[in-house]
């Protein structure tokens, strides 16, 4: 046998080796995942409703998305509905009133983001410095009752307190200031929308906040007070930048969601004399959807919500990779 064909079988036996080896290494992880799902089966069962409930209502109406590049006729359906391309974006885009929906939409979502989004993080390390075991138990079920209630109850609620006969223009009328009908002034509505907003969810929010904060060690605290830190010096030094990943990855769901406010909340405040101000995307979707069966439409103005939450999540994620965090 010449050095050729020695060669030739040398490379053959160590293909087949290779081979060989990379079907021994996947039939041990197989039986590696069989084996941690025959011991761990009952988790596995109890995730099973939450991946139908994406697969349901999650993936499964993502193929509805075609009708965004149809003139939809409900009677002809999906299949039978005549194609149009880009027509129904070009028509949103060419909408006047739409700048206007998308322009209130951006400024109510940005100042959600600024003033909403830290305020879960700023109660949890204030609930964390109460040492008082009972009173802490009893402020936070205070701050987490408003979550548990529906956008109509705290509408009404809203509405009842800023009327003109309500506590807050009683409260200015023993100053002697005039009262202010602030459901009806355009200036008002969005800060009405972010208090109310913060007031129902910030007590909810702060739950993973404290949840990572119980996780820390109690030795770095332990650590900082015989070097002499203070408590504001521990939050600082130690608390923040622990749970800067919980904060990272909260941050990046709430970016992909930046133009998707909530349907209940906007409806149940706005008033014919706020739509200026106070009409997004939602109950413009609502009015032309619903109302006016315009259901194209207003599937290519969900189709582009989607497709900015995407690239907003896309770029905020690639910036939070140099810091070695992100979601994927």
């Amino acid at each position: 046998m010449d050095q050729s064909t020695a060669k030739q079988k040398g490379d053959s036996n160590l293909q087949l080796n290779t081979n060989t080896g990379v079907l021994i290494k996947k039939k041990s992880l197989l039986n590696l995942y069989l084996h941690n799902i025959k011991k761990n089966w009952m988790l596995y069962v109890m995730i099973i409703p939450g991946i139908l409930y994406y697969i349901i209502f999650k993936y499964v109406p993502l193929f509805g998305s075609v009708i965004a590049f149809q003139d939809y006729q409900i009677f002809k359906g999906i299949l039978a509905s005549p194609w149009v391309g880009l027509e129904n974006f070009k028509y949103i885009f060419s909408y006047q009133d739409f700048y206007q929906v998308l322009r209130n939409t951006v400024l109510i979502a940005f100042y959600q983001l600024i003033f909403g989004f830290p305020a879960p993080i700023i109660l949890a390390l204030l609930f964390n410095e109460i040492r008082l075991m009972f009173f802490k138990r009893t402020i936070q079920s205070l701050f987490y009752l408003p979550h548990f209630l529906s956008w109509v109850v705290v509408g009404g609620i809203v509405f009842e307190l800023l009327a003109s006969q309500g506590i807050v223009n009683a409260i200015r009328g023993l100053f002697g200031a005039d009262p202010i009908l602030f459901m009806q002034e355009e200036g008002y509505f969005r800060t009405i929308v972010v208090v109310s907003g913060i007031w129902k969810g910030v007590g909810w929010g702060t739950i993973i906040y404290l949840a990572a904060i119980t996780a820390i060690n109690p030795s770095l605290y332990e650590a900082a007070v015989i070097d002499g830190a203070n408590r504001w010096k521990q939050i600082r030094y130690i608390t923040l930048p622990m749970l800067y990943p919980t904060i990272l990855v909260l941050f990046l769901l709430n970016i992909g969601n930046f133009l998707e406010l909530g349907f209940d909340q906007i409806f149940n405040l706005l008033t014919p004399m706020t739509y200026s101000v106070g009409d997004i995307i939602e109950t413009y979707v609502y009015r032309a959807g619903v109302l006016q069966g315009q259901f194209s439409v207003t599937t290519a103005i969900g189709l582009f919500q989607s497709i900015v939450g995407f690239m907003l999540l896309w770029i905020f994620n690639r910036l939070a990779r140099k810091s070695e965090q992100g979601l994927w």
